[in-house]
């Protein structure tokens, strides 16, 4: 059986969709990653105060050293951006490489798909109304 053209583009029409959606973020789950590999130096949620790392409630639209009352490192505060879901993304697989002389250390997530996970947690916990 010989395929068309039209068969191969459909094929990878179908698993483009599959990565795409494999790659969307299940906050339920990154609570779950964030539980296992970020409570023991940070906290989320409402009442969360710093730890040995900052406070993560609020963190995606936040600048850099923007959570009052941690001090950060130099490096972060003159990194000079806006916390982004891909800029999170980048920063947790490589902390260095995003910020180059920030005190966090970090070792892989696991999977793209925890880290899409951990990240969708993150960006559902908004800084609360004052």
């Amino acid at each position: 059986m010989t395929l068309s053209p039209s068969h191969y583009l459909y094929a990878l029409l179908m698993l483009t969709a599959a990565a795409g959606a494999q790659a969307e973020g299940d906050a339920e789950a990154g609570r779950a990653v964030f539980q296992a590999r970020c409570s023991g130096c940070h906290s989320i949620g409402p009442g969360a105060q710093h730890a040995f790392g900052p406070l993560l409630t609020g963190v995606v639209g936040r600048h850099t050293a923007g959570s009052q009352g941690y001090q950060y490192s130099e490096a972060m505060r003159n990194a000079g951006f806006v916390w982004t879901e891909e800029k999170l993304k980048a920063y947790i697989d490589d902390p260095k490489a995003v910020v180059p002389g920030t005190r966090m250390n970090f070792w892989w997530i696991g999977s793209e798909q925890k880290l899409s996970d951990l990240v969708a947690y993150l960006a559902s916990q908004p800084t609360p109304a004052p």
